[in-house]
């Protein structure tokens, strides 16, 4: 059986999250192909699609959520997602085992709701997000009108996972501010959840734009368990990692020369790179994952890549009219490669901050 060197992962998942080469696609067929982007902040969705997409302009995810064609809401690994309104759709299903995990695990609210009837619960939920879409703060104390002995913010919290919520702009629309507000995934798209969402498909997508990978990868990527039956059955071509662990993908999918160039790349705070699979060393060093990944309170910052893998961080401060880059390298970098990170880090500064002064900066490293 082939094996796949750490170099050929690392550019075949490079090539398949379009970050060896900006696209030319559209805001919505990035979104789509990636099948979601993690979400939970309102704005580093649209880093991410800046990174990945030729000449994009906040205004092409902005009216995309305007016009309903894209959306927010919790699926994969029970997070929040940025997906397209037929992934909405399609995929809310197959993630309800994640909910209903979460409603009996949850130690904040799980015995505020226990013994409650859900589909009472979520009958009446969906009755008042009908009628106009409301926050947590404004759905829970409604409910508590008929659930007086249950706390309103844990009858809310249980609605987020009995019933398909989408949080509806100006949540997330860049340059403006909102709290999370919800309406119900079929009222907003006016269209009903997919009745037999097919989990093979969804299978074929995720190795599309993370493959090759393993079943582990699968179910870190999803929160689902079980998917070794699932990918039993597809038609897929096997190779093995330099640990020898079987990696599966699809026989057509592009696998470049381990040694194509790889730009350096600004990758926004959870980027989905860094969070889809059980093995991310096809993309970080495991001592540099545990730096990242050891921040306060799991609030992931910007990353940059360098050749391909992780090399440190980012963030902008802003003042006044003035926008300062801040890169924090794990490592010492080459003068080419600081060369081309300033040059980047220029670009992102124009496009997050067009209207103020900028200033790139790349902190010193002694090794």
């Amino acid at each position: 059986m082939t094996v796949l060197s750490l170099r050929e992962l690392n550019r075949a998942t490079l090539e398949r999250q379009l970050l060896l080469r900006r696209s030319e696609r559209s805001a919505v067929e990035v979104i789509d192909h990636l099948v979601g982007m993690q979400a939970q902040a309102p704005f580093p969705p649209y880093f991410g699609l800046w990174t990945r997409i030729t000449g994009f302009r906040p205004d092409d995810l902005a009216q995309r959520l305007l016009d309903r064609s894209v959306v927010r809401i919790v699926l994969m690994r029970g997070t929040v997602h940025l997906v397209s309104a037929a992934d909405c759709l399609l995929l809310r299903p197959l993630v309800q085992p994640i909910m209903d995990r979460g409603l009996r695990t949850n130690n904040q609210h799980r015995d505020e709701i226990a013994e409650l009837d859900h589909a009472e619960l979520a009958a009446a939920a969906r009755e008042l997000l009908d009628e106009q879409p409301r926050t947590a703060a404004q759905l829970g104390p409604l409910l508590a009108e008929r659930w007086p002995d249950r706390k309103p913010a844990s009858l809310a919290h249980a609605v987020r996972s009995l019933l398909p919520l989408v949080q509806v702009p100006p949540r997330a629309i860049w340059g403006r501010s909102g709290q999370p507000t919800y309406a119900t995934a079929e009222t907003w798209l006016g269209r009903p959840l997919a009745t037999e969402p097919a989990p093979e498909d969804v299978l074929r997508r995720y190795l599309a734009a993370f493959g090759p990978a393993t079943v582990a990868d699968m179910q870190t990527w999803s929160g689902l368990t079980g998917l070794k039956a699932v990918a039993s059955k597809l038609d897929l071509r096997s190779f093995r990692d330099e640990n020898d662990r079987e990696l599966l993908d699809l026989p057509d999918a592009p696998r470049p020369d381990p040694d194509v160039p790889s730009p350096p790349r600004f990758l926004p705070p959870f980027d989905n790179l860094l969070l889809s699979h059980k093995d991310r060393t096809r993309v970080m060093r495991e001592d540099d994952r545990k730096r990242l990944f050891a921040v306060k309170n799991a609030v992931l910052p910007g990353t940059i890549l360098v050749d391909g893998f992780l090399h440190g961080t980012w963030r902008i401060d802003r003042r006044k009219n003035s926008a300062t880059l801040l890169v924090e390298p794990y490592r010492k970098l080459s003068e080419q490669d600081a060369d081309a990170i300033e040059a980047e880090g220029r670009r992102l500064l124009e496009f997050a901050e067009p209207d103020a002064g900028h200033d790139v900066r790349i902190a010193e490293v002694d090794q």
